[in-house]
């Protein structure tokens, strides 16, 4: 059995912030996979179903982010299973918007929520990181993950939510990379910017269809744009140049 947690905050105050991207996983995924309605226990939400064979419990804890780690560890003492079996997913400010990444261990990064479950359910859980875009001011963070997404954001979040719902089976089967791909791929063209970059501007080096001249270097120069030379004074050549032309 395997325990997949979706982060966030309960109530309808809270269900569009960024901060519950992980709620929001956990919905899609209950959808697409046909579970049960949601039913509370372990004080959470939770669904129990399949996913690619393997049986699998949804859990959305109601204990607010702070504290997420009570209600998934008591779900995780109930069924007597170890961090091995947990997958949690979670918002990630240092990722770009619509970009996932998955590891296992580590730090909390700053997240309340996963340092939560680090106290109550160990550190080597495998953690889904969502990302949901830095606002750039570390002053402006708080408003940023507690804020709603943009009505622009859905074009790169609901197909991001519904790709995490497609490839739900390689997440329980394991398929880290093969995830994180799928969802690559689903996501990227609907990503701000993506498709639109400019071709690269051909070389300033030629014009009028005429070949580019080749950087000449410093001494050149100097030789070409400065004073032309006297002619020599002495030596083979000024005597060459006196029978030539006669003394001056």
């Amino acid at each position: 059995m395997l325990i997949l947690a979706g982060l966030g905050n309960p109530g309808p105050d809270y269900a569009s912030h960024r901060h519950n991207i992980g709620f929001m996983a956990a919905d899609a995924i209950a959808r697409r996979h046909g579970f049960p309605a949601w039913s509370k226990k372990f004080n959470a939400e939770t669904a129990l179903g399949s996913i690619a064979g393997k049986k699998v419990l949804l859990v959305k804890p109601r204990t607010f982010m702070n504290r997420s780690g009570q209600a998934v560890g008591e779900a995780m003492r109930f069924y007597k299973l170890g961090p091995q079996a947990l997958t949690v997913l979670y918002d990630e400010l240092d990722l770009a918007s619509g970009k996932v990444r998955i590891k296992t261990g580590g730090g909390a990064g700053g997240h309340n929520g996963i340092r939560s479950l680090d106290e109550h359910c160990g550190r080597d859980f495998r953690r889904v990181r969502i990302g949901i875009g830095h606002p750039g001011d570390k002053n402006r963070v708080t408003g940023h993950v507690l804020g709603n997404f943009a009505k622009v954001d859905r074009q790169w979040l609901d197909p991001l939510l519904d790709a995490i719902a497609d490839n739900a089976g390689l997440l329980v089967s394991g398929d880290d990379a093969g995830f994180m791909n799928k969802i690559a791929l689903a996501v990227k063209p609907h990503l701000p910017g993506d498709g639109n970059k400019d071709a690269k501007s051909p070389s300033k080096t030629a014009t009028d269809g005429k070949k580019p001249v080749k950087d000449q270097s410093h001494i050149r120069q100097a030789r070409q744009t400065g004073p032309a030379a006297e002619p020599p004074r002495s030596g083979p050549m000024a005597e060459m140049l006196k029978r030539l032309f006669g003394k001056n």
